[in-house]
């Protein structure tokens, strides 16, 4: 905590604990500065230099005057010395240049008269770190802790009307005993004594620059970073609220350090020193990895030397020994501060590559707290010698400036998303509409192909029934030897309607009840083809087992029945055979076998199959596929076979 000393001017006493304040001033501007002009407007009525206060309202006559100011340090006890020790001072004071590594408490006597009678107020900005104060002998206020943990008054403007009572009408006595360590450059900062109203509104305006901008920067980082956080788990992908989350963290646990009185929960001052100092260096490298995040750079080396420099900075900070605490905390202190500023200065080269709108409003505000961190720095060295501090007043804009550009990221990522979400609710509704399109034009063809089957179905019911019979009855009646009588007529015809009735009640034939033997699934057919085949000379032989081994499904009864009143017709119609047999096997639980010989004429069935002319054997084939079975066909002249198989276990695996 560097001070800036400068001689006192008659009637007031000006001193600044202005190292570490202005220290956590510039780390407080490290928020990336974008000019508060809001704030800025507001700077006449706080004093213009960081060291100076607003002059008392009273005539120079009567002006509260300067007689001198002298320190020692105190006795073990911590009593005042002799006054042999004494040596006379300039505030603000930081004892370190005068007793080097000295810890413990030194006494200021301050000297003072006023020429007028009237009253008097007494205005404090800092005690580093804790300390008490007597007018005349008489305690007016002193720090609840004034040895280790000690408070921490090093930033806490305090303002107080000195009691008539206890002043004198010549010269008064001032006692300030200040209790600190040397690793925090202990000292006694600005006072000022003057007018009650003067000194109130000095220590107002200390208080609002001291402790109210950083409360106000506190919360509000506080408050974003939580949102930013929340976003982040929202949305995982999205690292730099993430980065700019714990950035955020890191921030606030720094610049609490401002506004604390104690070190709690910390054991004593040092801790909270080194505590503080991580946290810049965690804050710093946050910052970084979040830039470069928001800035869609991928620099992996550096990033790795980014870790290792931070590890080696806390580990520094945290096994340095106490004497040599204050080299460390410097070095722990400026290398980030480099890394910043240095950081600060290529974004804007990256940014300028990428000429994106938020990247190019980043190194704005970069580009803007770089010349506000070089001009307070030249004011702190002096190179400048007059001129407003800007970064105290920068810290709450520049929370402000860059969750504003966070926000109008995120702003255009959800616009994105809405957009995303627009068309694919369009191309949802357009590919539901092609879809609707195309299910209208399947159920349509489906129901064509449905017709068409059914069609097909009836065709190949009424050639494989009522056709057979109908060449049944021409056999008949062309091979009779006499005109048939009316009462034959009328028995054909009641033939030919039962046959349609069985054609038409067969469309559904999944509900028909399966015939208990095969004896009595064979009786109808053998009864009607046996009157023709007498009639023509036909010698038939039919052989049948007494029981079903599996029962057939009553589909497979269908195709049975159709596949054999074809094969009759077919040998009654085209085969001029003598002899035809009939037989139905089972020769295991799992085989169904209907085999039909006869000793025809015969016929090519390659040829048959090539010209596709037959219905009746594209009937057969097709009757028997859709119950699972196999058609094998054999002729030759004076011998045609056809032999249908069907596969029990597979017709019940896959019932139609």
């Amino acid at each position: 905590m560097p001070y800036q000393a400068h001689l006192p001017q008659a009637g007031r006493f000006i001193a600044h604990a202005g190292g570490t304040r202005r220290a956590l001033a510039w780390l407080a501007g490290l928020r990336w500065l974008l000019a508060c002009w809001w704030v800025l407007s507001a700077a006449p009525a706080v004093a213009g230099d960081a060291g100076q206060a607003p002059t008392p309202k009273t005539t120079t006559a009567c002006a509260v005057q300067l007689m001198s100011i002298t320190a020692a340090r105190a006795a073990a006890d911590g009593s005042r010395p002799d006054g042999a020790d004494r040596v006379p001072v300039t505030l603000p004071d930081d004892w370190n240049q005068r007793w080097p590594g000295y810890s413990g408490s030194v006494w200021y006597r301050i000297d003072w008269q006023r020429p007028c009678p009237g009253p008097v107020a007494l205005m404090v900005e800092s005690v580093v770190m804790a300390g008490e104060f007597y007018v005349n002998d008489e305690l007016i206020w002193s720090d609840p802790q004034l040895s280790e943990p000690l408070s921490r008054s090093w930033n806490m403007p305090r303002t107080w009307r000195l009691p008539e009572a206890i002043l004198h009408d010549g010269v008064n006595t001032l006692w300030v005993r200040v209790a600190g360590v040397a690793q925090q450059t202990p000292g006694l900062g600005t006072l000022q004594l003057g007018a009650p109203q003067a000194m109130q509104a000095a220590q107002e305006a200390r208080w609002w620059r001291n402790r109210s901008l950083y409360t106000v920067n506190l919360v509000v980082s506080a408050v974003l970073g939580g949102l930013f956080f929340c976003i982040w788990v929202v949305r995982r992908e999205q690292t730099p609220y993430g980065w700019y989350a714990l950035m955020s963290l890191f921030w606030v646990l720094f610049i609490s350090n401002v506004l604390l009185t104690s070190p709690w929960p910390l054991p004593d001052t040092l801790s909270l020193a080194r505590a503080n100092a991580m946290a810049l260096v965690l804050y710093v490298t946050c910052f970084c990895l979040f830039t470069w995040r928001f800035g869609e750079q991928s620099l992996p080396r550096i990033e790795r030397a980014l870790w290792l420099l931070s590890a080696a900075l806390l580990a520094m900070l945290a096994f340095t020994p106490d004497n040599a605490l204050a080299t460390a905390h410097a070095i722990g202190m400026l290398i980030p501060a480099a890394i910043f500023i240095i950081n600060c200065l290529q974004f804007p080269v990256h940014a300028w590559r990428t000429r994106r709108p938020e990247h190019l409003m980043l190194a704005a505000c970069l580009l803007v707290f770089f010349v506000v961190i070089l001009h307070d720095l030249l004011l702190m060295m002096k190179v400048i010698s007059s001129g407003q501090s800007y970064t105290p007043y920068s810290s709450v804009v520049i929370t402000l400036c860059l969750s504003a550009i966070l926000g109008l990221r995120h702003a255009r990522n959800v616009r994105q998303i809405e957009r995303f979400n627009q068309e694919l609710a369009d191309g949802i509704f357009q590919a539901r509409s092609e879809l609707a399109t195309t299910l209208e034009r399947e159920h349509s063809l489906a129901v064509a192909n449905t017709r068409l089957h059914e069609r097909l179905q009836i065709a190949h019911d009424l050639h494989d029934g009522l056709g057979g019979s109908l060449v049944r009855m021409m056999a008949m009646v062309e091979q009779a030897d006499k005109p048939l009588q009316s009462q034959q007529f009328l028995s054909m015809l009641k033939l030919l309607r039962d046959d349609l009735r069985q054609t038409i009640d067969s469309g559904s034939s999944s509900g028909v009840t399966v015939p208990a033997t095969p004896q009595e699934w064979a009786a109808p057919l053998r009864h009607r083809y046996v009157q023709v085949f007498d009639e023509l000379g036909l010698d038939s032989h039919w052989q049948f087992p007494p029981q079903w081994r599996t029962p057939p499904s009553s589909l497979e009864c269908l195709a049975l029945t159709r596949l054999l009143e074809e094969a009759l017709t077919n040998v009654v119609k085209h085969s001029r055979a003598r002899r035809v047999q009939v037989q139905l096997l089972q020769p295991d639980a799992d085989r169904l076998e209907l085999r039909i010989e006869d000793d025809g004429v015969g016929f090519d069935v390659a040829t048959v199959r090539q010209a596709g002319v037959s219905v009746g054997m594209r009937s057969m084939h097709a009757r028997i596929a859709r119950v699972h079975g196999v058609l094998d066909i054999v002729s030759e002249p004076g011998r045609t076979v056809l032999t249908a198989v069907l596969p029990r276990r597979a017709a019940k695996a896959q019932p139609a």
